[in-house]
Parts: C-alpha cells; sequence; structure tokens
C-alpha cells in the first residue's frame, strides 16, 4: 500500500482530493504514508480518527513532487470516521480547491465527494485470510484496489496501479 501510495503522489498535484474507502484495517492509513512519502511531508503519518484532520507540511530539498509554480504541496489527512453528515464535514473547512496541498479523506465514501468535482476514489478491500482477528488486521496480505478518477482532471492520466500491480 505504500508503493501504491508513493506511485500516486507522482501524479498528484496541489487542489487534489482523494476519498479512501474500506473497512478497519484495509491500508487506508497505510496508503496515505506512502502519499505522504511521495509529495515529501512532514510526518509521522497516523490515523487522524481522534484529532479529525492533520496538515502534513511539505520538507524542504528532498526531490518530491513539485506543482507547476515550483512549491510541493502539504498533505491534509482527515478522517471522517467519525462525522455524521457532509454538513459536519464541510464544518471542518477543508480547503480542496487551494493551491497548497493535496487532501486525504479516509472513510470519506458518501461524504467528501461535495468537496471538489475533480477526485480520485480508492476503495480497498483485503482479499480473505487470516483470523478476522484485529491483531491479523495489520498482517501482509493481498487487497483489491479500485481506482476511480472522477472529472476533467483526470482525464488522460495514467494512473500507476496497473504497473505497480505487476510489481508487488
Amino acid at each position: 500500500m505504500r508503493a501504491l501510495g508513493r506511485a500516486l503522489a507522482t501524479q498528484l498535484r496541489a487542489g487534489d482530493l482523494v476519498i479512501l474507502s474500506g473497512g478497519l484495517g484495509a491500508g487506508k492509513t497505510t496508503l496515505t504514508q506512502g502519499i505522504g512519502d511521495g509529495l515529501g511531508v512532514r510526518g509521522p503519518i497516523t490515523s487522524p480518527t481522534f484529532v479529525i484532520a492533520r496538515v502534513h507540511p511539505p520538507l524542504r530539498g528532498n526531490g518530491a513532487a513539485v506543482s507547476p509554480a515550483g512549491q510541493r504541496p502539504a498533505l491534509v489527512h482527515a478522517d471522517a470516521y467519525r462525522l455524521g453528515s457532509a454538513l459536519e464535514l464541510d464544518d471542518l473547512d477543508l480547503d480542496t480547491d487551494t493551491s497548497s496541498s493535496v487532501t486525504v479523506v479516509e472513510w470519506g465514501e458518501g461524504l467528501a465527494e461535495g468537496l471538489a468535482a475533480d477526485r480520485l476514489e480508492i476503495a480497498i478491500a483485503p482479499e480473505p485470510g487470516g483470523s478476522g482477528e484485529l491483531d491479523d488486521m495489520t498482517a501482509d496480505r493481498a487487497r483489491t484496489v479500485r481506482i476511480s478518477a472522477v472529472g476533467e482532471r483526470w482525464e488522460g492520466i495514467k494512473l500507476p496501479l496497473a504497473d505497480l500491480a505487476d510489481r508487488l
């Protein structure tokens, strides 16, 4: 999941919205950690379940993704798990139309789509297996990942999933 996140980061730019869905332990935060690595932001990137949202500013001089204006975007990492409606998400005032950050919303399906017309929607599902116990959720196992590119921003852009799947 981290490798996929790093590969996705090469295509992300400031103003992009990524909505992640999948059950507990599916790999949403791990994918976001990879995106953060690829963007070159300050970490550590951990689940923002209890704080709802965190901003990870870009580090300097590490060769990560750079916007057309020559600046690397920050990463806004939000978790909508405890939110009850799109209005509560809107109250967070996540500025997804800004030119300074990439926004990733975990548990955002059905809540975050209104934040931006152009977005990536990523659904993650671990393959069946293991005991299903909480300790087993972090096990290294295969996952099914579906990436849906929504909006004009993503027209003609080749997303890395097909190439990456061949290497994993």
